[in-house]
């Protein structure tokens, strides 16, 4: 049966920074996120907040001049041999994470993921429009999982769930396996594995 992995990006994938406040301090917002990301942190906003606050600085730009901008962002060690290696057990790496999904489609091309789930910006003839088309909480990582998981015909109880947050403790409850990846304490709590260091294929080859 089809093991499907995924990934979150946010303090998992990326490396010092998150994806959100990387683009924002390019666009010229990024004091404006900091504050936003630390409010979330602390619980006292939730991500539609978040994304609202985040999309307005947006405007104007396409899905390409955001590739152009990603190109630096900071990574952990081991992404490309964390997805051939889930590719060599004939799995699924997919990326589920609550940021923009022009994010994850990077990756996804850069690095060969097969397919994310992500909160979405609204674009209008090819640009964003600075308004949010879709704001994913936690849970929405679990309905994808449980839709991708009907659809290839996978056991939740086989996936493996790598990510470092609250956000991810739902999807942590919901599949057999979870990696808790230089996490919080909260998310190490709620994980089957935990790991610490700089590269995601090495905590990978944990439990695959």
């Amino acid at each position: 049966m089809k093991r499907i992995v995924f990934f979150d990006i946010d303090g998992t994938l990326t490396r010092g920074v998150t994806s959100g406040a990387y683009l924002a301090n390019l666009l010229g917002h990024g004091k404006l996120m900091e504050k936003a990301e630390a409010a979330y942190a602390r619980g006292e906003i939730d991500n539609d907040e978040v994304c609202r606050i985040d999309a307005a600085g947006y405007a104007g730009h396409s899905t390409e001049e955001l590739f152009g901008m990603l190109e630096a962002m900071p990574l952990v060690d081991g992404v490309a041999r964390a997805v051939e290696a889930v590719h060599a057990a004939d799995g699924e790496a997919r990326i589920a994470s609550l940021t923009w999904g022009v994010v994850a489609a990077y990756l996804c091309e850069r690095y060969g993921f097969d397919g994310y789930v992500g909160s979405e910006l609204e674009v209008k003839d090819g640009a964003c429009t600075g308004g949010v088309a879709l704001a994913l909480e936690g849970e929405g990582k679990c309905a994808y999982a449980r839709e991708l998981c009907a659809a290839r015909g996978a056991d939740l109880a086989a996936c493996i769930a790598i990510g470092d947050s609250r956000s991810d403790i739902p999807l942590f409850k919901l599949v057999g396996t979870s990696i808790a990846f230089n996490a919080t304490e909260e998310a190490e709590r709620a994980a089957t594995h935990a790991y610490r260091g700089t590269d995601i294929a090495e905590a990978l080859a944990l439990v695959l």
